[in-house]
């Protein structure tokens, strides 16, 4: 698992390969990646949006953008988490991620970025 902390928010990573929804004869290889987010900071914070940087090999930096994570936009309380599954596919099955959150201080409205720490997808049968 991979993590990193900004402004006393933790965001940790882990990355599966999903076989069952690839097919490496369509350049089509499927990764979930679990998010665990942890308010390590002394105030109340809401999370606002996200933005991905998506390298893939084969192709070009996809950015994403939007509102929250899967659909939701979490407050934490200093001490409590979130914890989300999503996904991504790549064509080559050799990629890596990245990116940031925004956040909202619940007591002042300030807003502010936590790092989202850059993780490797590999499909396995790549590793050796």
């Amino acid at each position: 698992m991979i993590a990193e902390v900004t402004n006393g928010v933790k965001v940790s990573v882990q990355t599966e390969f999903q076989k069952e929804y690839s097919d490496a004869s369509k350049d089509h290889f499927v990764f979930t990646y679990k998010i665990l987010i942890e308010n390590h900071s002394n105030y109340s914070i809401q999370l606002l949006n996200r933005h991905w940087y998506i390298h893939d090999v084969l192709c070009e930096v996809r950015e994403v953008e939007g509102e929250g994570v899967v659909g939701q936009q979490p407050v934490l309380e200093p001490g409590e988490f979130h914890e989300y599954v999503s996904g991504c596919s790549l064509k080559s099955g050799l990629g890596k991620m990245l990116g940031k959150y925004q956040m909202e201080r619940i007591v002042d409205g300030g807003k502010f970025f936590v790092n989202i720490p850059e993780f490797t997808m590999i499909v396995p049968s790549r590793l050796n």
